[in-house]
């Protein structure tokens, strides 16, 4: 029996929420909502006593996947490897297709962020580069070609 219905969003924790939604509200997805949980639910669930956190929950434009970014008010966060790269254990990247690759790398070099490594291209089909974006978060922007 298949338990997964849908594939719903991923959970990004962020020291400081501002500056992490505006990168990716830079890169072209929509804030769905805003909000903040705090109480006997998101402690059970995170199993952090006195747990109280912020959330921006953002979509792609097509509607489809989400990505929801947090940031504890209480307890205060635990830092996490922010030069971290894709061979080091946990969440890898977040990936989204753009319409021009040279372009989006541009517009989040324009703010500061740069690449990880190169812009590669891979069998003629597809552009990719890897970029670190604000806290370290690693974000894969990929161009489908031709």
């Amino acid at each position: 029996m298949a338990h997964v219905r849908r594939f719903d969003h991923i959970g990004i924790t962020v020291a400081d929420l501002d500056p992490v939604t505006a990168f990716f509200v830079g890169l072209g997805l929509e804030v769905e909502g805003t909000g903040s949980v705090e109480g006997e639910f998101v402690e059970t669930v995170c199993g952090i006593p006195g747990a109280h956190c912020r959330l921006v929950m953002l979509r792609s434009p097509d509607g489809g996947a989400r990505l929801e970014l947090a940031s504890f008010v209480t307890p205060d966060h635990v830092p996490g490897s922010p030069a971290a790269m894709a061979n080091e254990l946990g969440l890898r990247n977040v990936s989204f297709e753009v319409g021009d690759l040279q372009a989006a790398v541009d517009a989040v070099a324009a703010d500061g962020y740069g690449l990880v490594g190169g812009i590669g291209e891979y069998d003629k089909s597809v552009r990719m580069a890897y970029v670190r974006g604000p806290e370290g978060i690693i974000v894969s922007l990929f161009e489908q070609l031709g």
